[in-house]
């Protein structure tokens, strides 16, 4: 019986040895991975770009890298459905910084971000956003950073030129007012006369 144990101990320690997937996985790696999916690139995501942010005034672009120590984070419970975890994790997150004095910004995408934002901009002239979209603060933390890469985008796109269809467009609408308000003033002008016309009489 012993022995019979030791022959299929033995059988299995060949075949996990010969094995296309041995037990030792440790150098296994995901076709997802961030290596793969990103050569040559450091995973590591906390290091900031190569352009360093603090040109970024100066330089006119967005590197793409927010400093997480420049911004004011704060954490609070979550409303909405959720049962007991709603009033246990502080899982909202909300996420501020100076539009006027973030240097790692262009000056042009301060003032864009001032103009299109306003309404999410409090009396101090911090930007706010808040998530509350999920139950991990990580995830909520991550979605308001890319709130603040879209918004970041949108102060950064240029509008389009005019095509000669669009101007033809607008060159009609105009004629078209200006017809519009000379005509009332006009009947204004006659009903003034009229009512000079019937007090004289």
């Amino acid at each position: 019986m012993m022995m019979r144990r030791a022959g299929c101990l033995l059988l299995r320690h060949r075949h996990f040895a010969t094995c296309q997937y041995p037990l030792n996985c440790g150098n296994f790696q995901s076709s997802y991975s961030l290596e793969k999916l990103y050569p040559q690139s450091n995973p590591d995501v906390t290091i900031p770009l190569r352009e360093s942010h603090e040109n970024a005034g100066s330089s006119g672009k967005f590197t793409g890298h927010i400093p997480v120590d420049r911004l004011s984070i704060r954490y609070s419970r979550s409303g909405g459905p959720g049962g007991q975890n709603v009033n246990k994790v502080e899982s909202k997150v909300d996420v501020r910084f100076a539009v006027l004095t973030a240097e790692w910004l262009p000056t042009k995408v301060r003032e864009k971000l001032g103009e299109q934002q306003k309404t999410r901009i409090n009396n101090k002239g911090e930007l706010i956003v808040t998530s509350e979209r999920t139950r991990s603060r990580i995830r909520n933390f991550s979605d308001c950073l890319q709130k603040i890469r879209d918004m970041i985008a949108e102060a950064e796109r240029e509008p389009k030129p005019p095509s000669e269809k669009d101007e033809a467009v607008r060159r009609i609408r105009v004629e078209r007012m200006n017809r519009e308000r000379l005509r009332e003033k006009r009947l204004h002008s006659a009903t003034k006369q009229d009512r000079r016309v019937s007090i004289d009489d």
